[in-house]
């Protein structure tokens, strides 16, 4: 499925249930940063073991938390009339400039760092 096909089939399925009165920009952003939190929260105060055992042991429930995340993320873009797709082209575009290759590879410093 395309993404446009995603936020479609998110479309009709809030529309149903009479949702654009709660999708306001600010919501959907407290959505996505709420289902993103309850990702991590899968993840906290975990070593390295307990991390991996995590992603096998409760893959189903990582991979509801990260629909959810992305279930937010295309609602924001389909109430706000946002192509992703070009935001993401755009935005790994800024990106190679500011992280290239010569200087980053290998390194995960922030740009201002190295």
């Amino acid at each position: 499925m395309e993404i446009n096909e995603l936020i479609d089939k998110i479309k009709t399925f809030c529309e149903e249930r009479d949702w654009d009165q709660y999708h306001n920009p600010k919501d959907l952003a407290i959505g996505i940063s709420t289902e993103a939190a309850e990702l991590l929260d899968l993840f906290r105060f975990k070593n390295n073991e307990e991390i991996q055992d995590t992603v096998t042991n409760r893959r189903e429930h990582i991979e509801d938390e990260l629909a959810d995340v992305l279930f937010f993320v295309l609602r924001f873009a389909q109430t706000n009339d946002i192509d992703l797709k070009k935001a993401l082209v755009n935005k790994m575009a800024k990106n190679a400039i500011k992280y290239p290759i010569d200087k980053v590879k290998g390194n995960n410093k922030k740009y201002n760092e190295y």
